[in-house]
């Protein structure tokens, strides 16, 4: 186990280096000058031409190339025209709320998807199971930031239980949370549903039965073990994704966090820090795959890791 674990972080350094290398070359590509854009609107030429040396975009591209990836490996994501200096510390600033976001939203998916599928197969083909089924149909048909407007609609401005935006205290976190949370609740729900099913109609569940054992029993000492695996992939695989559906969330409720910071920086056109975002979801991502294989082994301890 512990080899498997050193393996799959020493693996994170390529894929990391392979994203930062598309992403630079990407943003190389992009039409527009760096220089231009910094200088201002009726900047001479000599005033451009000094930006573009100080800035190193006078050189080859090569050379632009490892400079950069050495000032990353320093911290050093280049010079945020936003905040006219290194972007680092501010996207540091950010990840709190955006960390507080995300795993909020995980613990609700946990919450209420998981029982809710287990319920769901538990009451097979009854009015539990439809009820449920359908507003798992209803969650994934509808876009997170339409979910965000008509909550922010109906509990801020018409009842006026919750701050509609910003960070006023743990009670702005409930409608970001559910609006980023409410596509995750429904897959984790029909997932569980599917696998729970899948799982009482084995042997070994008659088996339990037989002995005695109560429904309840069998499902959380027997059947969640291995019903857990494909849940937890879910989860784990979606819980990246949320870091880029957080993006929408974020700015719809001014949600102090990296992807409203990624919103500002693209209008900016701050392209030294959309790369730095870029990368953070990137190494998140990647470190959220590696938590997902080690639970793994927690839940089933029967799993081998050559």
């Amino acid at each position: 186990m512990l080899k498997f674990i050193v393996l799959r972080i020493v693996r994170i350094f390529p894929i990391t280096f392979a994203v930062i290398t598309i992403i630079f070359l990407l943003f190389q590509a992009i039409p527009g000058d760096q220089a231009v854009l910094m200088a201002g609107p009726g900047a001479r030429d000599v005033e451009i031409e000094e930006i573009r040396h100080q800035l190193g975009l006078d050189q080859p591209i090569y050379i632009q190339y490892v400079r950069h990836i050495a000032g990353i490996l320093q911290g050093d994501f280049g010079f945020s025209t936003t905040y006219q200096g290194s972007p680092f510390i501010h996207i540091i600033d950010r990840i709190p709320a955006t960390l507080a976001l995300t795993i909020a939203a995980i613990l609700v998916t946990i919450v209420i998807g998981v029982p809710g599928g287990i319920l769901a197969a538990v009451y097979h083909n009854r009015l539990v199971d439809y009820g449920i089924s359908l507003t798992v149909v209803g969650l994934l048909a509808v876009p997170n930031f339409w979910l965000g407007l008509l909550m922010m609609s109906f509990l801020s401005v018409q009842m006026g239980w919750l701050p509609s935006f910003g960070f006023s205290g743990w009670l702005s976190l409930v409608m970001p949370t559910l609006a980023l949370a409410a596509r995750l609740i429904a897959l984790v729900a029909r997932m569980t549903r599917g696998v729970v099913l899948e799982e009482l109609n084995k042997d070994y569940v008659r088996t339990a039965r037989s002995k005695g054992l109560d429904g309840m029993t069998v499902i959380i000492r027997h059947v969640l073990r291995n019903a857990l695996i494909p849940v937890v992939t879910v989860i784990g695989l979606e819980t990246g994704y949320l870091l880029g559906g957080s993006v929408v969330v974020e700015r719809l409720f001014a949600w102090p966090g990296i992807g409203d910071l990624m919103i500002n920086a693209i209008g900016m056109r701050d392209y030294n820090l959309v790369q730095g975002i870029i990368l953070m979801f990137v190494i998140g991502f990647l470190l959220i795959n590696l938590i997902v294989e080690i639970l793994y082994a927690i839940i089933n301890p029967r799993i081998q890791y050559g």
